[in-house]
């Protein structure tokens, strides 16, 4: 597992993000994780899927071993609330969720029971 993280944010919670993509995606996979600002997030939604809002999470798969996740911390800080989370721990649930897009999973109960188990897993609240 290759896995590149890139830091917008002072303030970007230390979790075993490699651990949790190799838990999710294997060891083989090659994950690139950008923390990044309302302006590209909105940027990258509008120019990849035609999105005009500002997103909390996306997830670009590249290939069958590669791929991309973007999160915006200050979309998941003001949504931490909403989903009864601390803003590190919905970070961490936003890199689930992203996870989760990668290996193929779409919106649902079954991509809804991985996400609360992965986030028992790493502690995330």
């Amino acid at each position: 597992m290759t896995l590149t993280v890139t830091k917008i944010a002072k303030r970007i919670p230390a979790f075993p993000y490699e651990a949790m993509a190799q838990s999710i995606l294997g060891k083989t996979y090659t994950l690139s994780l950008v923390f990044v600002g309302e302006v590209r997030a909105q940027k990258l939604n509008k120019q990849y899927r035609n999105a005009s809002y500002v997103p909390n999470v996306l997830s670009f798969p590249l290939d069958t071993h590669t791929g991309e996740i973007y999160i915006t911390p200050r979309i998941a800080e003001k949504e931490a609330k909403k989903h009864q989370m601390t803003r590190n721990g919905y970070i961490g649930f936003l890199f689930i969720h992203g996870l989760l897009h990668l290996k193929g999973y779409d919106h649902g109960s079954t991509m809804e029971k991985l996400e609360r188990k992965f986030c028992t897993q790493y502690a995330l609240h």
